[in-house]
């Protein structure tokens, strides 16, 4: 899978308002792999806690396992970052992820926007919640769960 990358806007390429940390996040997630998933050491701290819709892990392993199972799965996978926000020790980086489940949407490409809540630790994350819509990257992707979705969100805007 060595086709995942994340893209940065030209702003971020060489921000000195940045910390290390997360100038650290932002270049391992550009390159990040299933191939090279040992890079999460470099940027994780060892007590991270890890927090996404479906859900919430701690300490390092438990990420590093976490990481391996999911991108194992993925065929493909990239985030575009679109903002950063930073103060001290904690950021929001705004991001649009696309990628390819065999499973998922008759195994096209979905797109999903979401956010992220970092907080450093010396220079690593030590905090990181992702924000996202899980019913469009996940339940709407789903052939017949999908359809019902759709249709659920039809009716309650036309109700």
């Amino acid at each position: 899978m060595s086709n995942q990358k994340v893209t940065i806007p030209a702003d971020l390429n060489s921000p000195p308002q940045y910390s290390l940390w997360l100038v650290k996040f932002i270049e391992t997630y550009q390159k990040l792999s299933t191939d090279n998933l040992h890079l999460l050491a470099d940027v994780y701290h060892q007590d991270i806690v890890f927090i996404d819709p479906m859900h919430q892990l701690e300490g390092f392993e438990q990420l590093k396992i976490y990481f391996n199972e999911l991108y194992q799965k993925l065929s493909y996978c990239e985030f575009t970052i679109e903002q950063v926000i930073a103060q001290d020790s904690e950021a929001a980086i705004y991001w649009k992820m696309s990628f390819q489940h065999p499973r998922l949407n008759s195994g096209k490409v979905v797109s999903v926007q979401g956010s992220s809540h970092l907080k450093g630790c010396g220079d690593k994350v030590i905090y990181h919640r992702d924000y996202l819509d899980l019913g469009a990257m996940l339940y709407e992707q789903l052939p017949f769960l999908g359809r019902v979705i759709r249709w659920l969100k039809s009716r309650a805007v036309t109700e």
